[in-house]
Protein backbone atom coordinates (compact mmCIF):
# COMPACT_ATOMS: atom_id res chain seq x y z
CA UNK A 1 0.00 0.00 0.00
CA UNK A 2 1.38 3.39 -1.01
CA UNK A 3 1.88 5.90 1.80
CA UNK A 4 0.52 9.45 1.68
CA UNK A 5 3.31 11.75 0.53
CA UNK A 6 4.11 15.36 1.38
CA UNK A 7 3.90 17.38 4.58
CA UNK A 8 1.56 16.72 7.48
CA UNK A 9 -0.35 19.67 8.92
CA UNK A 10 -2.41 19.58 12.11
CA UNK A 11 -4.45 21.99 14.19
CA UNK A 12 -1.31 22.66 16.25
CA UNK A 13 0.96 23.37 13.28
CA UNK A 14 -1.66 25.54 11.59
CA UNK A 15 -2.24 27.45 14.81
CA UNK A 16 1.49 28.16 15.05
CA UNK A 17 1.49 29.38 11.44
CA UNK A 18 -1.45 31.72 12.07
CA UNK A 19 0.25 33.12 15.16
CA UNK A 20 3.52 33.63 13.29
CA UNK A 21 1.64 35.55 10.58
CA UNK A 22 0.21 37.93 13.18
CA UNK A 23 -3.26 36.62 13.98
CA UNK A 24 -3.95 37.48 17.63
CA UNK A 25 -6.60 36.79 20.29
CA UNK A 26 -9.55 39.15 20.07
CA UNK A 27 -9.14 40.09 16.41
CA UNK A 28 -12.14 40.48 14.12
CA UNK A 29 -10.89 38.60 11.07
CA UNK A 30 -12.36 37.78 7.67
CA UNK A 31 -10.90 34.78 5.83
CA UNK A 32 -10.79 34.24 2.06
CA UNK A 33 -9.34 30.82 1.37
CA UNK A 34 -8.35 27.95 -0.87
CA UNK A 35 -8.11 24.61 0.91
CA UNK A 36 -6.07 23.07 -1.91
CA UNK A 37 -3.40 25.74 -1.54
CA UNK A 38 -2.33 24.34 1.85
CA UNK A 39 -0.80 21.34 0.09
CA UNK A 40 0.42 18.28 1.95
CA UNK A 41 -2.10 16.42 4.10
CA UNK A 42 -4.20 18.30 6.65
CA UNK A 43 -5.39 16.11 9.53
CA UNK A 44 -9.04 17.06 9.77
CA UNK A 45 -9.20 18.99 6.50
CA UNK A 46 -11.14 22.23 6.55
CA UNK A 47 -12.27 21.59 10.13
CA UNK A 48 -8.65 21.76 11.25
CA UNK A 49 -8.19 25.14 9.54
CA UNK A 50 -11.32 26.54 11.19
CA UNK A 51 -10.41 25.11 14.59
CA UNK A 52 -6.85 26.46 14.45
CA UNK A 53 -8.03 29.96 13.60
CA UNK A 54 -10.69 29.97 16.30
CA UNK A 55 -8.21 28.74 18.89
CA UNK A 56 -5.93 31.68 18.09
CA UNK A 57 -8.74 34.25 18.00
CA UNK A 58 -10.41 32.86 21.18
CA UNK A 59 -14.14 33.45 21.87
CA UNK A 60 -13.28 37.12 22.42
CA UNK A 61 -12.36 37.34 18.75
CA UNK A 62 -14.56 37.04 15.68
CA UNK A 63 -14.12 34.96 12.54
CA UNK A 64 -15.98 35.94 9.37
CA UNK A 65 -16.16 34.23 5.98
CA UNK A 66 -17.99 35.05 2.73
CA UNK A 67 -20.76 32.54 1.99
CA UNK A 68 -21.84 34.04 -1.33
CA UNK A 69 -24.34 32.33 -3.63
CA UNK A 70 -24.11 34.02 -7.04
CA UNK A 71 -26.18 31.28 -8.72
CA UNK A 72 -29.27 32.58 -6.93
CA UNK A 73 -29.76 35.18 -9.62
CA UNK A 74 -31.57 35.87 -12.87
CA UNK A 75 -30.23 33.28 -15.36
CA UNK A 76 -30.70 35.68 -18.25
CA UNK A 77 -27.63 37.62 -17.09
CA UNK A 78 -25.35 34.62 -16.47
CA UNK A 79 -22.19 34.93 -18.51
CA UNK A 80 -19.61 32.77 -16.72
CA UNK A 81 -20.95 30.46 -18.16
CA UNK A 82 -24.24 31.42 -19.84
CA UNK A 83 -27.25 29.15 -20.16
CA UNK A 84 -29.51 28.89 -23.20
CA UNK A 85 -32.61 31.13 -23.18
CA UNK A 86 -35.01 28.19 -23.20
CA UNK A 87 -33.79 27.36 -19.68
CA UNK A 88 -34.39 30.80 -18.15
CA UNK A 89 -38.05 30.40 -17.30
CA UNK A 90 -37.84 26.88 -15.81
CA UNK A 91 -34.82 27.89 -13.74
CA UNK A 92 -36.64 30.89 -12.30
CA UNK A 93 -39.78 28.86 -11.66
CA UNK A 94 -37.97 26.07 -9.83
CA UNK A 95 -34.92 27.58 -8.15
CA UNK A 96 -35.21 27.17 -4.34
CA UNK A 97 -35.21 30.37 -2.30
CA UNK A 98 -32.21 31.33 -0.21
CA UNK A 99 -32.11 29.57 3.15
CA UNK A 100 -29.43 30.54 5.68
CA UNK A 101 -29.15 26.94 6.92
CA UNK A 102 -29.66 24.93 3.74
CA UNK A 103 -28.21 26.93 0.84
CA UNK A 104 -24.59 25.91 0.20
CA UNK A 105 -21.83 28.21 -1.00
CA UNK A 106 -19.64 25.95 -3.20
CA UNK A 107 -18.14 28.88 -5.11
CA UNK A 108 -16.49 30.06 -1.88
CA UNK A 109 -14.71 26.76 -1.23
CA UNK A 110 -14.94 23.97 1.33
CA UNK A 111 -13.69 26.01 4.32
CA UNK A 112 -16.52 28.61 4.39
CA UNK A 113 -19.10 26.03 3.30
CA UNK A 114 -18.28 24.00 6.41
CA UNK A 115 -17.81 27.05 8.63
CA UNK A 116 -21.36 28.27 8.01
CA UNK A 117 -22.73 25.00 9.47
CA UNK A 118 -20.76 25.24 12.70
CA UNK A 119 -22.64 25.48 15.99
CA UNK A 120 -22.37 29.08 17.12
CA UNK A 121 -21.95 30.50 13.62
CA UNK A 122 -24.60 32.81 12.19
CA UNK A 123 -25.15 33.71 8.56
CA UNK A 124 -26.49 36.99 7.21
CA UNK A 125 -29.75 37.00 5.27
CA UNK A 126 -28.56 38.31 1.92
CA UNK A 127 -29.54 35.86 -0.88
CA UNK A 128 -26.44 36.46 -3.02
CA UNK A 129 -23.60 37.88 -0.89
CA UNK A 130 -24.18 36.55 2.62
CA UNK A 131 -21.44 36.25 5.25
CA UNK A 132 -21.13 33.88 8.18
CA UNK A 133 -19.59 34.90 11.50
CA UNK A 134 -18.56 33.24 14.76
CA UNK A 135 -17.40 34.79 18.01
CA UNK A 136 -17.78 37.93 20.08
CA UNK A 137 -19.00 40.37 17.40
CA UNK A 138 -20.96 37.78 15.40
CA UNK A 139 -24.38 39.41 15.70
CA UNK A 140 -23.09 42.95 15.18
CA UNK A 141 -21.48 41.90 11.91
CA UNK A 142 -24.27 39.87 10.29
CA UNK A 143 -27.55 41.13 11.80
CA UNK A 144 -28.36 44.14 9.61
CA UNK A 145 -27.25 43.14 6.13
CA UNK A 146 -29.13 45.27 3.63
CA UNK A 147 -30.63 43.69 0.52
CA UNK A 148 -29.86 46.75 -1.60
CA UNK A 149 -26.29 48.09 -1.83
CA UNK A 150 -25.27 44.70 -0.54
CA UNK A 151 -21.57 45.31 0.12
CA UNK A 152 -21.92 48.93 1.18
CA UNK A 153 -22.59 50.80 4.39
CA UNK A 154 -25.16 48.32 5.76
CA UNK A 155 -23.10 45.22 5.15
CA UNK A 156 -20.77 42.99 7.18
CA UNK A 157 -17.85 44.65 5.35
CA UNK A 158 -18.70 48.04 6.82
CA UNK A 159 -19.12 46.52 10.30
CA UNK A 160 -15.72 44.86 10.01
CA UNK A 161 -14.28 48.24 8.98
CA UNK A 162 -15.87 49.86 12.05
CA UNK A 163 -14.29 47.21 14.29
CA UNK A 164 -10.81 47.85 12.88
CA UNK A 165 -10.91 44.29 11.62
CA UNK A 166 -8.48 42.33 9.48
CA UNK A 167 -8.66 40.31 6.28
CA UNK A 168 -6.63 37.16 5.65
CA UNK A 169 -6.03 35.90 2.11
CA UNK A 170 -5.08 32.23 2.43
CA UNK A 171 -3.85 30.83 -0.86
CA UNK A 172 -5.88 33.32 -2.91
CA UNK A 173 -5.06 36.65 -4.54
CA UNK A 174 -6.25 40.21 -4.12
CA UNK A 175 -8.94 39.54 -6.73
CA UNK A 176 -10.76 37.57 -3.99
CA UNK A 177 -10.60 40.45 -1.51
CA UNK A 178 -14.26 41.35 -1.04
CA UNK A 179 -13.38 44.25 1.28
CA UNK A 180 -12.35 46.29 -1.74
CA UNK A 181 -15.99 46.35 -2.86
CA UNK A 182 -16.67 48.61 0.14
CA UNK A 183 -14.09 50.98 -1.35
CA UNK A 184 -16.06 50.91 -4.62
CA UNK A 185 -19.13 52.21 -2.81
CA UNK A 186 -17.22 54.97 -1.05
CA UNK A 187 -15.08 56.17 -3.95
CA UNK A 188 -16.19 58.81 -6.44
CA UNK A 189 -15.01 58.00 -9.97
CA UNK A 190 -16.29 58.38 -13.57
CA UNK A 191 -18.62 55.79 -15.06
CA UNK A 192 -19.66 54.41 -11.70
CA UNK A 193 -22.78 52.42 -12.53
CA UNK A 194 -25.72 50.89 -10.72
CA UNK A 195 -27.57 47.75 -11.72
CA UNK A 196 -30.67 45.76 -10.76
CA UNK A 197 -30.22 42.26 -9.39
CA UNK A 198 -32.83 39.60 -8.75
CA UNK A 199 -32.89 36.71 -6.29
CA UNK A 200 -35.39 34.18 -4.86
CA UNK A 201 -36.23 34.66 -1.18
CA UNK A 202 -38.93 33.68 1.29
CA UNK A 203 -41.16 36.68 1.95
CA UNK A 204 -44.24 36.36 4.16
CA UNK A 205 -43.87 32.57 4.02
CA UNK A 206 -43.92 32.59 0.21
CA UNK A 207 -41.12 32.06 -2.29
CA UNK A 208 -40.71 35.20 -4.37
CA UNK A 209 -38.24 36.74 -6.76
CA UNK A 210 -37.22 40.20 -5.54
CA UNK A 211 -35.37 42.90 -7.43
CA UNK A 212 -32.91 45.22 -5.72
CA UNK A 213 -30.56 48.03 -6.67
CA UNK A 214 -26.84 47.54 -6.31
CA UNK A 215 -23.47 48.71 -7.56
CA UNK A 216 -22.26 47.17 -10.80
CA UNK A 217 -19.14 45.65 -9.26
CA UNK A 218 -15.77 45.65 -11.02
CA UNK A 219 -12.91 43.64 -9.51
CA UNK A 220 -10.60 43.81 -12.55
CA UNK A 221 -8.18 46.18 -10.80
CA UNK A 222 -8.22 44.55 -7.35
CA UNK A 223 -4.93 42.75 -7.98
CA UNK A 224 -3.23 46.02 -8.87
CA UNK A 225 -4.77 47.84 -5.91
CA UNK A 226 -3.69 45.13 -3.52
CA UNK A 227 -0.18 44.91 -4.92
CA UNK A 228 0.33 48.66 -4.69
CA UNK A 229 -1.14 48.68 -1.18
CA UNK A 230 1.51 46.15 -0.17
CA UNK A 231 4.31 48.08 -1.86
CA UNK A 232 3.33 51.55 -0.63
CA UNK A 233 2.35 50.79 2.95
CA UNK A 234 3.81 48.76 5.78
CA UNK A 235 0.42 47.40 6.80
CA UNK A 236 0.35 44.03 5.02
CA UNK A 237 1.98 40.95 6.50
CA UNK A 238 3.04 38.06 4.26
CA UNK A 239 3.76 34.53 5.44
CA UNK A 240 2.83 30.90 4.96
CA UNK A 241 0.07 28.74 6.37
CA UNK A 242 1.03 25.16 5.65
CA UNK A 243 2.41 25.39 2.11
CA UNK A 244 0.06 28.23 1.14
CA UNK A 245 1.00 31.86 0.76
CA UNK A 246 -0.92 34.06 3.19
CA UNK A 247 -1.48 37.79 3.49
CA UNK A 248 -2.89 39.57 6.55
CA UNK A 249 -4.12 43.17 6.16
CA UNK A 250 -6.07 45.72 8.24
CA UNK A 251 -9.45 46.34 6.61
CA UNK A 252 -9.66 50.04 7.42
CA UNK A 253 -6.27 50.93 5.91
CA UNK A 254 -6.96 48.73 2.88
CA UNK A 255 -10.39 50.21 2.16
CA UNK A 256 -9.20 53.79 2.66
CA UNK A 257 -6.30 53.14 0.30
CA UNK A 258 -8.69 51.55 -2.21
CA UNK A 259 -10.95 54.61 -2.16
CA UNK A 260 -8.03 56.93 -2.92
CA UNK A 261 -6.66 54.61 -5.61
CA UNK A 262 -10.00 54.29 -7.40
CA UNK A 263 -10.57 58.04 -7.35
CA UNK A 264 -7.16 58.52 -8.99
CA UNK A 265 -7.26 55.72 -11.54
CA UNK A 266 -10.77 54.49 -12.32
CA UNK A 267 -13.00 55.48 -15.19
CA UNK A 268 -13.57 52.27 -17.15
CA UNK A 269 -16.75 50.25 -17.55
CA UNK A 270 -17.51 47.31 -15.27
CA UNK A 271 -16.36 43.84 -16.27
CA UNK A 272 -18.57 41.00 -17.48
CA UNK A 273 -17.79 38.43 -14.74
CA UNK A 274 -18.53 39.77 -11.34
CA UNK A 275 -17.82 39.75 -7.64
Amino acid sequence: MQEIQGDLFTVSTLRADFEALGVKPGMALMLHSSMKSLGGWVAGGSVAVISALEEVLTPQGTLVMPTHTPDLSDPSIWKCPPVKPSWWEPIMESMPAFDVDLTPCPDMGVIPDNFRKQKGARRSQHPQVSFAAWGYHRDYIVSEHSLEHSLGEESPLARLYDLNGWVLLLGVGHDHNTSLHLAEYRANYPNKQMTENKAPIILNDERRWVAYADLDFDSDDFEQIGSEFENETESARRGRIGNATALLMPVKELVDYGVQWMERHRGTAATDCGV
